[in-house]
């Protein structure tokens, strides 16, 4: 038994000493390089290959149900949108070149919109449609979760939640159990003061990159607030923020009001590049599924 516990604790030192202190982006007009600890266990590389996996099932159910771009006007305007957001995110990271950018909208009546790591988009019809979004309220949406992929969150919940399930199972192995009551409020407490703070944070860093990227792609951040004043709206009240893995929306629309007046240069700036040069077209986005 000495001699488990023993390895027990070699095994829990040596995982820790792999957390990595890293900056996964650029900081941006928003400075977005806040410090992250990244487990070498869970690797870019290996979310992005399950990202594409599921995301291509996701994509063949879809069709087989004829729910994969019903509205070909709808998913041209989604997808026109994301070729202009995608070249901005190289003022973030520079390294995305094995990114291979998918968007598709599924009719579906959810208030919904996701980008998994390396790229993957998917609009859910129901956001468009009850929300009656425009083009800059879709562009701040967009915007928000290809930040979330940029910044690897999801690589970052994952560290975490391996940090702590580590450090908890070792605890409950070398007491031999006697503190599993302890532990379990230890747990409890982890997620009010660690976990949901942590997620919040994810949140407004996506807010604060998404207005970056629509403001360089010339479409207006303030969006973004009328993005949120709609969804409030549409919720009625919430979780108070403080067990909620998003911040409150006065929170939130005073956060991105804070953050449109620094990227509102960028915008203007956009605006008049925009009107100098002639549209391109741009073929940025993987455009299989039809």
């Amino acid at each position: 038994m000495q001699l488990t516990r023993i390895t027990l604790v070699l095994a829990m030192a040596g995982i820790l000493s792999a957390c990595q202190s890293v900056s996964t982006t650029k900081g941006g007009a928003v400075g977005a390089n806040r410090s992250q600890n990244m487990s070498a266990l869970v690797s870019s590389a290996e979310l992005e290959a399950q990202a594409n996996q599921s995301y291509q099932q996701l994509v063949r159910d879809a069709q087989a149900r004829g729910l994969l771009n019903r509205d070909p006007s709808q998913a041209a305007r989604v997808r026109a949108i994301a070729n202009r957001l995608i070249p901005q995110t190289k003022v973030f990271r520079d390294d995305l070149g094995s990114w291979k950018w998918e968007v598709n909208v599924l009719t579906k009546n959810e208030l919904n919109a996701w980008c998994m790591p390396g790229g993957k988009i998917m609009f859910y019809s129901g956001i468009i449609e009850q929300l009656q979004l425009t083009d800059d309220e879709i562009a701040a949406i967009m915007g928000h979760e290809m930040a979330h992929a940029l910044r690897e969150h999801s690589r970052e919940r994952a560290s975490d939640a391996a940090t702590q399930n580590l450090l908890f199972s070792g605890v409950s192995i070398l007491t031999g159990g006697k503190y599993d009551n302890a532990i379990g409020v230890a747990q409890e407490g982890t997620k009010y003061l660690w976990t949901l703070p942590n997620s919040r944070e994810h949140e407004a860093e996506a807010d604060r990159m998404g207005v970056e990227l629509a403001a360089r792609a010339g479409y207006n951040p303030q969006a973004a607030v009328n993005v949120w004043r709609k969804m409030q709206a549409k919720n009625g009240g919430g979780t108070p923020e403080f067990m909620s893995t998003h911040p409150s929306a006065e929170s939130r629309i005073a956060d991105l009001t804070a953050q449109i007046a620094k990227v509102q240069p960028l915008y203007q700036a956009a605006l008049a590049e925009q009107k100098t040069k002639p549209v391109q077209k741009t073929t940025s986005t993987k455009n299989k599924a039809k």
